[in-house]
C-alpha cells in the first residue's frame, strides 16, 4: 500500500497524518514532527533545540533515565527525540503488539519529562565533552566556519550543537520554555508506517497529542546565503588542508525547476567518480581522494556547498581548481553524454530510494512538507527523463550566483 495523507483532529486542530500500512513485518514506526522547531529557532541560545532533545531522551522524572529505558527495553520499544535544522522529531518504534504501549509511554514522557538539575548537569557534561572532542574534527570546524561566512548574524552561523559558552549558559527554564513553545499541536505532522490500521493509529496518536498544548504555528524564517565572496583560513595542527566552499543558490523550496538543479548538481559534484569536481580534482590532478558539491533547497535556506581534503602544499591549486571547474560549468554547461549518463543513474537507481517503508514515508513527508502533491516524485522523474540538453544548459547558465564562492579552510 502506498503512503497516503489523512488527518487527526485534536482540540479543533486537524493534524496532518502521513500513513502507510505494511504487513510484511510485525513492526510499527511513528514520528511526530514539529515544524519550525529545530536549530534554526536557536536565536538566543546556540544549541538549545538539540540540548532540549537530549534532555527528553533522559526518560521520565518518576522512573529516571535508567528506569524508563529498562521499561522500554523489556517490551522492545524504542523512543527518541532528535532535531534537524527546521524540525523537532519524536520517534517510536515497536512490535505490532506493543504499538499501544509505545504510544502510552511516549505520552508519559511528554507529561513527566526528567527535568531536574541533576539531569541538566548530566546532559551538559556529555554535550561539553562532545564539543571538546569536535575541536579536533577539522571537517566539523571547517563546515561551521563556512556557515559563518554564508549566513552571518543568523542562527545558521552558529553550530547546531551550540558552543561551550552557550551550553554552559542553558538553564532548566530555557528547556522548559522551548518544549512548551515548540512541542504543540499546531506545529505537528504525524508520520506512521507498519503493520497497523489507520483507525488504531488515529486512536493512539490522538491520546498523545491531547497531552500537548494547542500552541500556534509560526512562519519559518528564510535566510539568504551571502553573495559577497569571503575567505577564512583557520590554522590548526593538521596534516591536511580541509577546504569547504559555498555560495548562494537562488531557488524556492517548491520551485518546479528543482529537477534541473538535481541533474545539474549531480554532474557538477554529487555523482561521485562521474562528476566534474571528482574528475578534475582526483582523477586528473590527484589532489584529493574525493570532492563533492551539493545544493540544499529547503524552506529556510537555499545554497550550494562542497568540500575536499588535500595535501597542505596543494591547497592553493585545489582551491583554484574548484573555482575553475565551477566557472566552466556555469559558462559552458554540460555535454549530451553527461546528461544521458545522469539520466540513466537517477532513473535506474530510483527503486533503491523507495525500497523500504521508511524511505517511502520520508519521501512522502518531504513532498507534503514542501507543498507538493503526493505523486510529485514520480512526476519529477518523468521530467528528468524528458529533459533536453538545451533546457538544462540554459538553466545552468542562469545560476551565475554560484560563482560567488566563499571558502573556509583549515590548514597548518
Amino acid at each position: 500500500m502506498a503512503a497516503q495523507i489523512d488527518s487527526i483532529e485534536v482540540k479543533g486542530i486537524k493534524v496532518p497524518l502521513i500513513f502507510e500500512q505494511d504487513s510484511r513485518l510485525p513492526l510499527v514506526n511513528t514520528q511526530i514532527v514539529f515544524t519550525n522547531s529545530g536549530s534554526i529557532t536557536d536565536t538566543n541560545i546556540a544549541g538549545l533545540a538539540k540540548f532540549s532533545a537530549k534532555l527528553l531522551n533522559e526518560g521520565t522524572k518518576k522512573l529516571g533515565s535508567n528506569g524508563f529505558a529498562e521499561k522500554l527495553e523489556s517490551r522492545a520499544i524504542h523512543i527518541s527525540a532528535s532535531t534537524g535544522s527546521e524540525t523537532f522529531v519524536l520517534e517510536t518504534s515497536s512490535l505490532k503488539d506493543e504499538f499501544a504501549n509505545s504510544s502510552k509511554f511516549l505520552g508519559e514522557l511528554l507529561q513527566d519529562p526528567n527535568f531536574s538539575e541533576d539531569t541538566l548537569s548530566k546532559v551538559k557534561t556529555m554535550t561539553l565533552g562532545s564539543l571538546s572532542r569536535k575541536e579536533n574534527d577539522f571537517d566539523y570546524v571547517a563546515s561551521n566556519e563556512l556557515k559563518k561566512l554564508l549566513f552571518p548574524n543568523t542562527p545558521l552561523a552558529q553550530p547546531a550543537s551550540g558552543t561551550v559558552e552557550s551550553v554552559k549558559s542553558i538553564e532548566l527554564e530555557d528547556v522548559k520554555d522551548f518544549i512548551k513553545h515548540h512541542l504543540v499541536i499546531s506545529r505537528a505532522i504525524v508520520v506512521v508506517g507498519g503493520d497497523v490500521d489507520i483507525a488504531t493509529v488515529k486512536k493512539n496518536i490522538a491520546k498523545i497529542l491531547e497531552k500537548l498544548p494547542k500552541g500556534k504555528s509560526e512562519p519559518l524564517p528564510h535566510f539568504s546565503a551571502s553573495d559577497k565572496p569571503k575567505e577564512s583560513i583557520l590554522k590548526r595542527d593538521t596534516q591536511q588542508a580541509y577546504i569547504y566552499f559555498g555560495s548562494p543558490y537562488k531557488m524556492a523550496v517548491n520551485d518546479e525547476d528543482y529537477y534541473k538543479a538535481r541533474v545539474a548538481t549531480f554532474i557538477l559534484g554529487t555523482g561521485g567518480f562521474g562528476s566534474r569536481l571528482m574528475e578534475e580534482i582526483r582523477v586528473k590532478r590527484g589532489l584529493a581522494y574525493s570532492a563533492y558539491a551539493r545544493v540544499h533547497v529547503n524552506k529556510s535556506v537555499s545554497y550550494l556547498d562542497g568540500y575536499l581534503q588535500t595535501k597542505l602544499d596543494s591547497m592553493d591549486e585545489a582551491k583554484k581548481t574548484v573555482v575553475n571547474v565551477i566557472s566552466e560549468f556555469v559558462h559552458k554547461g554540460v555535454s549530451k553524454e553527461e546528461l544521458e549518463q545522469t539520466k540513466k543513474f537517477l532513473l535506474g537507481s530510483e527503486p533503491l530510494r523507495v525500497e523500504t517503508m521508511s524511505q517511502r514515508l520520508q519521501r512522502t513527508f518531504m513532498d507534503y512538507y514542501k507543498g507538493f502533491p503526493l505523486n510529485h516524485s514520480e512526476i519529477e522523474l518523468q521530467k528528468i527523463k524528458k529533459l533536453k540538453l538545451k533546457d538544462l544548459n540554459d538553466f545552468i547558465k542562469k545560476h551565475t550566483e554560484i560563482l560567488e564562492q566563499s571558502f573556509a579552510i583549515v590548514t597548518k
